[in-house]
């Protein structure tokens, strides 16, 4: 009787280990837990998101009535109630934080000071733009980072010298930098591309690249490593001697099993470009909801400044959840884990 036998670990046909499935070991399927744990993890994130953002909003100099009826000449102070009131600033401190939190448990942001519109429509109506950039540039750095990878690990010192090299270099160059070079060389000299274009597919060519060479520095390095840490596990030698070329070995089995760290920091990227673009937006003079948050920030515009909050609080939560669900169709060896 072989030792697998003996420790119930059961392994493919390449010799891969693969675990037996999770309601064998625990009687329940996992992504119930995993829903469950997600939805835990949604309030407490978002109660503590709004709560930092509403107490460091409150420390800000300034009266939010003030940005108002900034451009109101001669307001009186029946005005100054009347919109007081209107907007609950008249409330008190506790009062206000709880009923906005009231809020955003019935799915109510609150109403934009400036534009008068519901906080949700002012931010959905902005998201498409950000979310075409954050989807582009994370398929850009993944493909690009798979190919390198790929292609670097194994390989001679001197030619993975030079890759860590490279890498190293995209990561530590500032986007804004990057962005500026990139849109004096293609743009302004070369006339290749547009520098400010939103609504082209041309115009997202350098938006796009500049956010995805940071990541392609940091995906490849992540990946590289696993790869090569894959390289030394005993399946390799099994797949080897059945005959498999060394492109599909690295294609089709070392690269599913090393993604799983990758795409577990892919999750953590996204979310933080699809709410961090402000910086790329605003140099390539694009429309989107980086953007819209800078104009809130500046105009004190307080429910859309929180809305954004909650709004990239429940963003981390959806895409860790759907990666959690993932995780285990590409590594069968993850179940029950």
């Amino acid at each position: 009787m072989s030792a697998a036998t003996l420790t119930g670990e059961r392994r493919g046909a390449a010799g891969e280990p693969v675990s037996a499935p999770d309601e064998d070991r625990r009687g329940a399927p996992r992504w119930p837990r995993i829903l469950l744990r997600s939805l835990v993890d949604l309030v407490l994130v978002v109660w503590l998101a709004a709560t930092i953002a509403f107490l460091a909003l409150r420390l800000i100099p300034g009266d939010p009535l003030d940005v108002l009826l900034s451009g109101v000449q001669d307001a009186t102070p029946e005005m100054r109630a009347e919109i007081a009131a209107h907007y609950g600033l008249d409330r008190p401190a506790i009062v206000q934080y709880f009923g906005y939190l009231w809020g955003v448990v019935q799915g109510d942001l609150g109403t934009s000071y400036h534009r008068g519109s519901p906080v949700t429509q002012v931010l959905f109506s902005e998201l498409g733009p950000t979310v075409e950039l954050t989807v582009a540039a994370m398929l850009v750095a993944v493909v690009a980072a798979v190919a390198l990878a790929l292609a670097t690990s194994g390989q001679r010192p001197g030619v993975r010298l030079a890759a860590q090299g490279l890498e190293v270099v995209a990561v530590s160059v500032p986007s804004f930098w990057l962005g500026i070079v990139l849109m004096t060389v293609f743009s302004f000299g070369l006339r290749w591309v547009p520098a400010f274009s939103g609504d082209s597919p041309a115009g997202l060519i350098l938006p796009v690249v500049t956010l995805a060479v940071p990541l392609v520095g940091v995906i490849t390095q992540l990946l590289r490593e696993r790869v090569e840490h894959q390289l030394h596990e005993p399946f390799v030698t099994t797949v080897r001697a059945r005959g498999v070329s060394e492109a599909r070995l690295r294609s089709q089995h070392l690269l599913r099993h090393a993604s799983v760290p990758v795409l577990t920091l892919s999750s953590i990227i996204f979310g933080s470009l699809l709410t961090g673009t402000v910086v790329i937006e605003t140099l390539f003079a694009r429309p989107g909801i980086g953007r819209v948050i800078v104009l809130a920030l500046q105009d004190r515009d307080v429910p859309v400044v929180l809305g954004f909050v909650v709004f990239a609080a429940v963003v981390f939560i959806v895409i860790n959840t759907v990666v959690d669900l993932l995780l285990p169709l590409i590594d069968p060896r993850l179940k029950g884990a």
